[in-house]
C-alpha cells in the first residue's frame, strides 16, 4: 500500500508498507546507504541483538560509520542485552540507554522507517516526507534522546551492581503504562495506598502482573524472606460499592486493610521504586501523571509512612462483615484545618445534652476559646438544658477575673471550674461532652491570640474506648485539683518555713565560719610554744607529752581550715591565688613531703627505709594557670589517703600525670587539653556503704579516723578550676584510684 502527497511542491514523497522479509530488508539496507549526513534510530531492548546478527545490516552501519554519517541509537540496556550493546558501541556513534522504550524506528535526514512488528520484521513502514520525518525526529527522537543516560554509564552500572537513582514525573500514560509493566515485572513486593479507583486501574491493566508477585511469595511458603519481600499490601477506603473488588484482591491473595480518612496522595511503593499520584483516577483510568523515584530516601520515608497507616488499618476481612451486618466503625477524624476544627467543635459543645468536661493546658487556651463562643455556649447549655459542666484550667489574674465575671452573672450551680498546675508537656485542649464525643486539639502555638493561629491539629472521635479513656484522665485530674486546693492554702506557710531555714543555714555558716576563725587564733601560739619546749627539753616524759600536745594541736590546726575551706566552698567564695606553675613539681615535691614526714600515727615513710612502694610516672613539663597551693592541697590529701589505707609490708601506690584531648568541650569551657591525674593504691579499696557519698561532707566510717571533709574539699577546689575528679575500685586487683582532670590553660603574655 502505498500512500503519495497530495502537495503539488512534492511529487516523489510518499508514505507506504512494504511486506515481506526480503523487502523489508532491502529497504533498510537501501535506507542506510542513501543517509548521507546522520542515521537516528530508537529500538526496544530486543533490537540491539538482532542488528547484529543480520550481517548485511551490520555491514550496512559500518559503511555508513566510514561514509561519515553519524549514527545515534537509543535503547533499553538490560542485563540480558547488554553484551550485544557493547558490540554496538563499536559500530554506532552514540549509544544511549532509557528504560522501558517500545518504539522502533529510523530516522535519516530525509527517510523514515519502522518495523511494524518486535523480532522478525515482517513488515515495515516508509515515508520520505518531508512533515512526517521532522516531526518523528523533533517531537519524537529528540524527545526520547533528552530524557537518556549514556550507554556506557547504564553498562558500567549493571557490570558493578551500580544503581542510578532518579526523581522524575512520566506525564504520558503510554510511557506510564509501560513503565509500569516493566517494574511489575521485576518487583518482589508492593506496598499500595491509594482509592478504589486505584485498584480498578490495577485490576483493568496489570492485576496479572499482582498476582505474579503474590505467586512468588506462594511459593515460598507465604514466608517473608529477607530480600525476597513481603507480596503484595493495600491499603484503601472500603464501602459498600467497593466490596466485590477488594474480595477479588483478596482471592488472589493481596492483603488489605481498612483506613476510615484517605490520603490525599495515592501512592505505592516496593523494594526498588516509589510512586505517586493526586489523580482521582475515577473508573479505573490511567492517571495522566505519576512522579516515580528509585532514591532510597524517598522509599524509606514512603515504607514508613505505609507501616504506621498499616499498623492502624482494619483487616479488610472483619471491614466487610461489619458492612454485611450493617455495623459501621466509630467515627475518627484527624482535621488539619483550624477553621474545619472549629465549626466541630462548636457543634459538640452546643448539643451538649448532659456533661462537658474540659480540659486546658495553659491559661491562654482558655481565654482563646472563650472568646470565640466556646465557654459562652457551654454556659448556655447548663442554663437551658442543665447540663453539667466542669473545667479543669491553670489560674491568672486574667482566669480569675473571668471566672468572677461568669459567677456574678449566671450564678450557677451546674458549672464548676477546679485550678490545675500549668502543663509544661501536655500541649493540648480535651473536651468530652456526654462521655459520648471526643474533641483533642493541639495547641500549635500558645502565644497567639486567635484559634486560627494558635491551633494546630484536631482529632474528633466517638469511638466508646478512646472517648473513656479521656473520661478517666479527666476524672483522676478532677479528684488531684482537690489536693491542688489544699495545696495552694499551705504554699505560704512552706515558703515562710523556707525563708526562716534560710536564714537559720546563715546564721549557722556565719558561726561557723566565726568558731573556725577563733579557733585559729589560740591554735598557732600552741603550736609555735609546744615546738620550741620540745627542741629544748632533754627530759624524755616531757618530751612525749609535748608531741601529743604538738599532735593534736595539728589535727585542730587542720580541721579549722577544713571548716574554713568548706564554708568558703559552700558560699561560693573560694578565692584561688592564680599564677602559672609546674604540675610535675607541685606532684614531686607533694610524694617527698608523704615520704618524709609522719603521715598515720603508725607509719613513718622516709626515703631510705619505705614500708611503701611510692612510684611517679612522670609526665613532660605541664604548665597550668591555677592557684598552686591548692592544687598542691589536693594532691596531698589524695597521697595521705592513698597511705593511709595502703597495707605497710607489701603496699604500693603509683602516681600518673598524662594529658588528653578533651572530648566534652562544653564541660571543660572549650579548651584544647586537659591533665589527668591518677593515684592509684593497692589497699583495701573504698567501702560499699561510702561509695555512693564520696565527695560529700562527712563521708567516713567512724573506725577509719578523720571527718570526711577532705575529699569534699578537693572536689570544690578541682572543680574551682573547671575540672572534675572520680574515684573507683580497682578492677580484678586490690585497692582503689582517685583521678582528677584539670583544664591546661596558658596564662596570657606567659614565656612558656
Amino acid at each position: 500500500m502505498t500512500i503519495e502527497s497530495t502537495s503539488p511542491d512534492a511529487i516523489s514523497e510518499r508514505t507506504e508498507v512494504l511486506h515481506g522479509e526480503q523487502n523489508v530488508v532491502k529497504t533498510v539496507l537501501q535506507f542506510i546507504c542513501r543517509a548521507n549526513n546522520r542515521i537516528d534510530a530508537c529500538v526496544d531492548s530486543t533490537k540491539p541483538a538482532l542488528a547484529l546478527g543480520i550481517e548485511e545490516l551490520r555491514e550496512a552501519f559500518v559503511g555508513a560509520k566510514r561514509r561519515g554519517v553519524k549514527l545515534r541509537y537509543v535503547s533499553e540496556i538490560t542485563e540480558d542485552n547488554v553484551v550485544y550493546c557493547k558490540d554496538l558501541l563499536k559500530i554506532v556513534n552514540e549509544l544511549h540507554h532509557i528504560e522501558g522504550i517500545k518504539g522502533n524506528f529510523y530516522i535519516s535526514e530525509r527517510e523514515y522507517i519502522a518495523p511494524a512488528t518486535f523480532h522478525k520484521a515482517s513488515h515495515v513502514i516508509y515515508s520520505n516526507v518531508k512533515e512526517i520525518v521532522e516531526y518523528q525526529r523533533q517531537f519524537v527522537f529528540d524527545s526520547f534522546w533528552s530524557r537518556s543516560i549514556p550507554a556506557e554509564q547504564k553498562i558500567k552500572e549493571i557490570e558493578e551492581g551500580i544503581t542510578h537513582y532518579e526523581t522524575k514525573v512520566l506525564e504520558n500514560k503510554e510511557q506510564i503504562f509501560n513503565h509500569m509493566k516493566a517494574v511489575l515485572g521485576k518487583a518482589n513486593e508492593r506496598s499500595v495506598v491509594s482509592s478504589v479507583g486505584g485498584m480498578q486501574l490495577v485490576y483493568n491493566n496489570f492485576f496479572e502482573q499482582y498476582k505474579t508477585i503474590v505467586d512468588k511469595q506462594r511459593r515460598r511458603g507465604g514466608l517473608e524472606v529477607k530480600g525476597k519481600g513481603k507480596g503484595i499490601r493495600w491499603i484503601t477506603s472500603i464501602d459498600k460499592d467497593s466490596v466485590q473488588l477488594v474480595k477479588v484482591f483478596l482471592n488472589a491473595g493481596i492483603q488489605v486493610r481498612h483506613i476510615k480518612n484517605q490520603t490525599p496522595m495515592n501512592f505505592a511503593v516496593d523494594d526498588r521504586y516509589f510512586y505517586a499520584t493526586i489523580s482521582k483516577m475515577e473508573n479505573g483510568e490511567l492517571m495522566e501523571n505519576l512522579l516515580i523515584s528509585n532514591e532510597p530516601a524517598y522509599i524509606g520515608h514512603y515504607n514508613s509512612i505505609f507501616e504506621d497507616l498499616w499498623k492502624n488499618g482494619v483487616d479488610a476481612t472483619q471491614r466487610i462483615k461489619d458492612i454485611d451486618v450493617g455495623v459501621d466503625l466509630a467515627d475518627i477524624e484527624v482535621i488539619p484545618s483550624s477553621a474545619r476544627a472549629r465549626a466541630v467543635y462548636l457543634n459538640i459543645v452546643n448539643t451538649a445534652s448532659e456533661e462537658i468536661l474540659w480540659i486546658f493546658p495553659t491559661t491562654n487556651a482558655f481565654l482563646i476559646q472563650d472568646r470565640m463562643d466556646a465557654i459562652p455556649l457551654a454556659i448556655k447549655a447548663a442554663r437551658e438544658r442543665n447540663v453539667k459542666v466542669k473545667i479543669l484550667v491553670p489560674t491568672n489574674r486574667s482566669i480569675e477575673e473571668r471566672l468572677q465575671q461568669l459567677r456574678e452573672h449566671y450564678a450557677l450551680e451546674t458549672v464548676d471550674v477546679r485550678r490545675i498546675s500549668q502543663m509544661s508537656e501536655t500541649k493540648a485542649t480535651i473536651l468530652v461532652v456526654d462521655r459520648k464525643d471526643s474533641m483533642v486539639m493541639e495547641l500549635k502555638d500558645d502565644s497567639k491570640s486567635t484559634f486560627y493561629e494558635a491551633i494546630g491539629l484536631s482529632t474528633y472521635s466517638n469511638s466508646k474506648a478512646g472517648v473513656l479513656s479521656y473520661v478517666s484522665i479527666f476524672e483522676n485530674l478532677w479528684k488531684q485539683s482537690e489536693l491542688y486546693e489544699e495545696l495552694m492554702k499551705t504554699h505560704e506557710q512552706l515558703r515562710e518555713a523556707h525563708e526562716q531555714l534560710k536564714k537559720h543555714d546563715k546564721m549557722q555558716k556565719e558561726f561557723i565560719n566565726i568558731a573556725a576563725h577563733e579557733l585559729r587564733t589560740p591554735v598557732q601560739p600552741i603550736l609555735g610554744l609546744s615546738e620550741i619546749v620540745l627542741n629544748n627539753t632533754k627530759d624524755t616524759e616531757q618530751a612525749k607529752l609535748l608531741e601529743v600536745v604538738s599532735r593534736n594541736a595539728k589535727r585542730l590546726q587542720q580541721l579549722t581550715e577544713d571548716i574554713l575551706d568548706v564554708t568558703k566552698i559552700e558560699s561560693q567564695s573560694l578565692n584561688l591565688k592564680k599564677e602559672q606553675f609546674n604540675l610535675n613539681e607541685v606532684i614531686t615535691n607533694a610524694i617527698e613531703d608523704i615520704m618524709t614526714k609522719k603521715v598515720s600515727p603508725k607509719t613513718e615513710i622516709n626515703n631510705n627505709n619505705a614500708a611503701i612502694k611510692l612510684q611517679y610516672h612522670q609526665l613532660q613539663d605541664v604548665f597550668l594557670y591555677g592557684d598552686k597551693g591548692r592544687i598542691s592541697q589536693v594532691i596531698h590529701n589524695l597521697l595521705y589517703n592513698a597511705v593511709k589505707f595502703t597495707n605497710d609490708n607489701d603496699g604500693a601506690i603509683t602516681v600518673i600525670a598524662e594529658k588528653k584531648d578533651i572530648e566534652d568541650h562544653e564541660q571543660l569551657n572549650n579548651i584544647g587539653q586537659r591533665v589527668i591525674v591518677s593515684i592509684k593504691d593497692n589497699g583495701k579499696g573504698i567501702d560499699p556503704q561510702i561509695f555512693p557519698r564520696l565527695f560529700t561532707k562527712f563521708a567516713t566510717k567512724s573506725q577509719t579516723g578523720g571527718t570526711g571533709l577532705g575529699l569534699f574539699i578537693c572536689k570544690g577546689i578541682v572543680e574551682a578550676h573547671g575540672g572534675k575528679i572520680w574515684a573507683e575500685n580497682n578492677q580484678n586487683e586490690s585497692g582503689a584510684s582517685f583521678s582528677f582532670s584539670l583544664p591546661i590553660v596558658i596564662a596570657k603574655n606567659s614565656i612558656y
